[in-house]
């Protein structure tokens, strides 16, 4: 995994999160060194989510307004 969290980008957590994902599904690691692998992954997975929620955040919408363009929010709708 990255030294540091801020170093993270979110292809490069997937791509580490696939490879623990392989790793663990092949089955012939130790119990030690899967629990780590797995507890590995839940930290990627926990980052990926935080990117990807910082992003959801920075979405604007351009609307067109006549020959202006309107910038807004983006408002995600809630299940």
């Amino acid at each position: 995994m990255a030294g540091k969290k801020a170093d993270l980008n979110f292809e490069t957590a997937i791509e580490q999160l696939e490879e623990i994902a392989k790793e663990l599904e092949k089955g012939d690691l130790d119990l030690e060194t899967s629990v780590s692998k797995f507890e590995e992954g839940m930290k990627l997975s926990k980052e990926c989510n935080e990117l990807l929620e910082n992003a959801e955040k920075r979405i604007t919408i351009l609307l067109k307004e006549g020959d202006n363009l309107k910038e807004e929010k983006f408002e995600q709708e809630e299940e």
